[in-house]
């Protein structure tokens, strides 16, 4: 006789205003939650990346205004979206952001999602970006089935190198001239993970 239908993992949770964690751990007696976005988010997202010296380490474009943000919030988090958007919350405030995205509409892409992540400029070098990315990477493997995750970084970004590689993401090449970044262009690393451990189907039927 089957048992009770197992839960779905909190990772896994479809409301997109859900509160449900996916991870948590601890730094210095505080502890990190990383926990899926919310529209009300918005806001945090515009505090973190507005700030100068994080947006200037980021490939994307300025968008400091909170409507802006709560449009893309609640695009990405409408059911049926592939997109995971997580925050990591630290004394009640967010102090980071993270996402995984298709990597485009090609039926043959299907297979690689692309990885972005953004850290309160106070909050680095406190185990933040390894919460955000422990749960991204989980996610990705144990959920998604994704076989390839790919980022783009800039080649003076040193702290976030070291990130991605402690996470097994290699450097696949150099684009150069990539970007724009304070009048001068600047060149950036683009860095895929393979996933360490595909999924199988057990060649053994059930008996």
């Amino acid at each position: 006789m089957n048992g009770p239908t197992p839960e779905p993992p909190p990772s896994l949770a479809r409301e997109p205003a859900a509160e449900h964690v996916v991870t948590a751990t601890r730094d210095g007696g505080h502890a990190v939650t990383v926990r899926r976005a919310r529209i009300d988010d918005a806001a945090a997202y515009v505090r973190i990346m507005g700030d100068p010296e994080v947006f200037a380490g980021l490939n994307a474009d300025a968008v400091h205004r909170r409507a802006i943000w709560r449009n893309r919030l609640t695009e990405s988090t409408a059911p049926g979206k592939q997109d995971l958007l997580l925050v990591a919350e630290k004394a009640g405030e967010v102090v980071g952001t993270a996402g995984l995205h298709p990597a485009g509409p090609m039926t043959r892409r299907r297979h690689a999602m692309l990885l972005g992540i953004c850290v309160a400029k106070a909050s680095q070098r406190q185990g933040i970006g390894s919460a955000l990315m422990k749960a991204l990477c989980d996610y990705a493997d144990s959920w998604v089935g994704a076989l390839r995750l790919e980022l783009t970084v800039y080649t003076d970004n040193a702290g976030a190198i070291a990130l991605y590689r402690k996470f097994g993401f290699v450097i696949e090449g150099t684009l150069r001239g990539y970007a724009l970044r304070g009048g001068v262009y600047v060149d950036a690393h683009a860095m895929a993970r393979l996933h360490p451990s595909p999924p199988r189907i057990d060649a053994a039927p059930p008996t």
